[in-house]
């Protein structure tokens, strides 16, 4: 049985385009123009189906301007379609903004109440869940201070507490994990993935693809308000990656790059040898990193940096920290990489090279591959934090009798 159904839905808008040429420097006159302005169609969902079964969490996922948002106001009754059909069976919630409705001037303890009420809680399980928000936004000693005096991160804390709190039959979620500091943000996916084993219906939009990954068994991949392609999260995910990819050349500006050798190949193998894009955490990660030098570079030093989507730099595997210098001859090459235990959390990374002098200045490179591959991290080990660190545990447990055998003697004096 169903609790979500799409059948035919379009939606439409029309945008009137400004004629910056002509605008008039008076904003009346420029509303009136506007009025005369012919405007076109925009159709930001085109005939989209799916349904969501009872119990079931599913992601969608997609570009920017892909129809998603879309997808959650029609859902929400924030808008309605233009054609098609809309089926809802049970009670439904939304979290897409954490922290709407609060009013700056009330105390944490009255916001609770009455972003709950806008949520549809009654003021009785308020009551009744107030402790709980509470603690599981950890502000109880500023409870009763004006919100206006909270931090950012208590802020949105304490909204994503209350949403997180709602017993929804279905519940919407667009980008909410995106919130508070790394710890909270794992109490959060810890959360929904409660409410998930509870049967709780979940729709997940997200561009962090690694918790869709673990939170979303189906996934749905819309480009340009359409849906193209629908399976497991394992599958969507893997095609949007390697569709999504933008091997675009680097930006060089700022960058001296002398090209007296270039990096021809990167291709990361499993431990077996084989080829692969798709790790987990914690497992043994290989780098052929393969070259073309033009002439003989002495000194030289190979890296290999792992960054975010946002391009924050992760981690690195560099030549430089051996002591041992690298001459690089001219002709073709090879330099191999390795990890044990790879430490990146579930993600897509994008994967640059370099080749730079060892005492080269800041900004210079002999060259810069920029995302010269994608690298792909799946839920292995279960870990929270910003990384895995390889490590190992020793258990050791002594039995009473021998315990008692190593203590000192005791004897009884009676004086």
């Amino acid at each position: 049985m169903f609790d979500l159904k799409f059948d035919g839905v379009s939606k439409k808008y029309k945008i009137r385009e400004e004629d910056h040429a002509d605008a008039s420097p008076h904003k009346v006159v420029r509303k009136l123009q506007s009025l005369w302005r012919r405007s076109k169609e925009f159709w930001a969902l085109k005939d989209v189906s799916f349904e969501v079964e009872r119990g079931e969490s599913l992601g969608i996922i997609g570009p920017n301007g892909a129809g998603k948002s879309t997808v959650l106001k029609l859902l929400s009754n924030i808008t309605s379609p233009t054609t098609g059909e809309i089926k809802i069976n049970g009670s439904l919630s939304a979290l897409i903004e954490v922290g709407s409705g609060f009013h700056p001037e009330l105390t944490g303890r009255e916001n609770i109440y009455l972003n709950g009420s806008i949520l549809g809680m009654r003021r009785r399980e308020i009551a009744k869940k107030l402790e709980s928000i509470v603690e599981f936004a950890e502000i109880k000693p500023f409870l009763d201070l004006p919100v206006k005096r909270y931090s950012s991160g208590m802020y949105v804390r304490l909204g994503f507490s209350i949403a997180a709190h709602l017993d929804p039959d279905i519940l919407l979620l667009d980008e909410v994990l995106a919130v508070g500091d790394l710890a909270f943000q794992a109490k959060c996916l810890r959360r929904i993935e409660d409410l998930r084993r509870s049967g709780t219906t979940i729709v997940f939009i997200s561009h962090d693809l690694g918790a869709v990954q673990r939170l979303c068994k189906r996934a749905l991949l819309m480009r340009q308000g359409e849906i193209v392609a629908s399976g497991s999260s394992f599958d969507v995910v893997n095609q949007y990656q390697h569709t999504a990819a933008d091997f675009s050349p680097p930006d060089l500006h700022g960058l001296l790059i002398t090209k007296a050798a270039e990096i021809t190949g990167l291709q990361l193998f499993d431990l077996n040898g084989k080829p692969t894009e798709a790790y987990d955490t914690g497992q043994p990660l290989q780098v052929r990193l393969e070259y073309f030098a033009h002439e003989r570079i002495e000194d030289g030093v190979f890296e290999v940096l792992f960054f975010s989507g946002s391009r924050e730099l992760i981690s690195q595997f560099t030549t430089e920290v051996s002591g041992d210098p690298i001459d690089i001859e001219p002709g073709a090459g090879v330099i191999e990489f390795g990890c044990a235990e790879i430490g990146l959390l579930p993600g897509i990374y994008y994967v640059d090279a370099t080749i730079k002098h060892r005492a080269a200045p800041e900004g210079s490179h002999i060259d810069w591959q920029y995302q010269r591959a994608l690298l792909r991290i799946d839920p292995g080990r279960l870990v929270y934090g910003k990384f895995y660190m390889p490590h190992q545990w020793r258990h050791q447990r002594e039995s009473l009798a021998s315990h008692l055998a190593a203590e000192p003697a005791v004897s009884n004096v009676v004086s």
